[in-house]
């Protein structure tokens, strides 16, 4: 079978109908792709096993959506395997629902530590000159769990923030699905984007990342394989 791209609307329908039609929860597949993400990250670097300071070896940026939840059971999954991480959120979790809610509050219940982002912020300057304080510089890896495939146009605050101090560390950077910032049908980059070292997609490759302009943000591409059934897949190859 030929793999399919996807574009945001078909993505969509990937997920309903592998949750509709074929009787899969939504927190199996969230579940998939997060542990997906962590073995990858693994596979990609094992050095992250073994701390090199008090901070963390990965940091994890969620935001409120199906993206933070992947976030938060990539945490989880990268606490089980020993790697020293923590969690960033950019958002009130209040604000969280369905499947990133539930996987949020198992996160609680764990080791890994959870801080706000206003809190992260208050202790860094942005000051054009792209020196930066405390927040996200010690991390040998930072993980973009922003914004998926159903984001359009500039991010707004406090993501857009977030997303120039992560570009301005000197960690490398994994994008979940698609680099915040980047719209995945058209490939071409709001303003700002995360310039990814490594992208884990879910599913398929989006329709955007065929572009040359895409490939500047996405660094290199992994499909995530999340338990989507191939003859559901199979309707959308080209």
């Amino acid at each position: 079978m030929t793999t399919p791209f996807l574009s945001r609307e078909q993505s969509r329908t990937v997920d309903r109908r592998a949750i509709d039609e074929y009787h899969m929860s939504g927190l199996v597949l969230m579940e998939n792709a997060g542990r997906g993400v962590a073995e990858a990250l693994l596979q990609l670097d094992p050095n992250i096993l073994t701390p090199l300071t008090s901070q963390p070896n990965v940091e994890i940026l969620c935001g409120k959506g199906n993206n933070a939840g992947d976030g938060f059971v990539i945490a989880r999954h990268l606490d089980i395997r020993g790697v020293r991480c923590r969690t960033i959120l950019l958002h009130d979790p209040q604000g969280l629902t369905g499947d990133a809610q539930t996987n949020y509050e198992i996160l609680k219940r764990s080791d890994v530590p959870i801080i706000r982002w206003p809190e992260v912020a208050a202790k860094w300057k942005d000051d054009q000159s792209g020196t930066t304080g405390e927040p996200i510089q010690h991390g040998i890896w930072i993980v973009d769990a922003l914004l998926g495939t159903g984001s359009v146009g500039d991010p707004r605050p406090p993501l857009d923030d977030a997303i120039r101090a992560m570009n301005r560390q000197p960690a490398r950077r994994l994008a979940v699905d698609v680099p915040s910032g980047l719209d995945c049908d058209t490939g071409q980059p709001g303003s700002p984007t995360v310039r990814a070292n490594h992208t884990c997609t879910f599913v398929a490759h989006k329709q955007g990342f065929k572009t040359s302009t895409a490939q500047t943000y996405t660094g290199l591409i992994e499909v995530i394989d999340i338990g989507t059934p191939p003859r559901l897949l199979h309707e959308f190859s080209e």
